[in-house]
């Protein structure tokens, strides 16, 4: 098919195509319109590293392991804290402490799906899992492009939830760290304290003694600091009015996607039903024909010039 013979096509149906995009793109816009809307539970953290405790060279065996400069990753402490924050243990005890999994729950059974569910007899209840697949799902930790900050948020869709969920997962997070660090510094005073009992050489002594003080002191900071691997840039905060989802860039994106899909269905299906002797039967313009007959054609005829005297 020609494309000018396609054009022609869409054109004759261009009130169809019209109607269908309304009808998609109002249907369409109820939807997002009546979707639950949910708050953003936002916080700005930023590397708590301005301590000896609090750096990663206290857990790195020599300096040449250090991290480079250009190397954007987190690492040390913080690093731990962001995996900690998605830990299973950071979902168990938000099913634990918060009311988690009964709202699951409650969104499970509501309106539209919950009659479904019960009658395909699908699980209903939550568990750890469930606690868990929310977490992957409406938490992140995205870094800043123009600092060392990072900015962490929790989607849910109830104001005074998401804000204390947030608080928990920090205060979790920097908990786990917290801990891991006195355990650390304790066994290692314990161990240095039971060969300083046992050894006689006053020159390893003294060493010894050192490395006691330098773990005593690992073990005052992380009892006096309040922020061993994160610190908070700004303090956990929650919308006033829901955000997610964005129904104005939704509509403008539905108004965009609509009517190039329908006008893409269209012309599948004019390709699909063309026939050969179609087109050119239902375009008179496309051959032209005069309503005259053709003129006769007549056969030329030999003559001679005449004579002097008059003869052929």
């Amino acid at each position: 098919m020609a494309l000018d013979q396609l054009l022609r096509g869409l054109w004759r149906q261009r009130w169809g195509i019209l109607l269908s995009s309304l009808l998609l793109y109002g249907a369409a816009a109820a939807l997002v319109w009546n979707w639950p809307r949910s708050y953003v539970a936002t916080a700005i953290v930023a590397p708590s590293e301005t301590t000896g405790i609090a750096t990663s060279s206290l857990l790195t065996p020599s300096p040449f392991l250090q991290p480079s400069l250009l190397d954007q990753r987190p690492g040390g402490n913080f690093a731990v804290y962001l995996a900690a924050l998605r830990a299973p243990e950071a979902a168990a005890a938000l099913a634990r402490e918060t009311p988690l999994l009964a709202q699951i729950a409650e969104r499970r059974a509501s309106l539209p799906l919950g009659p479904l569910r019960r009658w395909l007899g699908l699980r209903l209840e939550a568990d750890a899992d469930d606690a868990r697949h929310f977490l992957e799902r409406h938490f992140s930790a995205t870094p800043s492009l123009t600092s060392v900050t990072w900015t962490l948020e929790l989607v849910h869709r109830d104001r005074a939830s998401a804000l204390d969920m947030l608080e928990r997962l920090h205060a979790l997070a920097e908990g786990r760290v917290r801990e891991t660090l006195a355990e650390l510094a304790g066994r290692r005073i314990q161990a240095l304290e039971a060969r300083l009992r046992v050894e006689p050489d006053l020159f390893l002594r003294n060493s010894l003694f050192e490395l006691l003080a330098q773990q005593q002191r690992a073990a005052l900071v992380v009892a006096a600091d309040e922020a061993a691997a994160a610190r908070l840039v700004s303090v956990p905060v929650v919308e006033i009015r829901p955000s997610v989802p964005n129904r104005p860039i939704l509509l403008v994106l539905l108004g965009l996607v609509i009517p190039g899909a329908v006008i893409l269905a269209v012309t599948c299906r004019l390709l699909l039903r063309h026939e050969p002797g179609e087109w050119p039967a239902a375009m008179p313009w496309r051959e032209t024909t005069d309503p005259r007959p053709p003129p006769a054609r007549t056969e030329p005829t030999l003559t001679r010039a005449p004579t002097a005297d008059g003869a052929c």
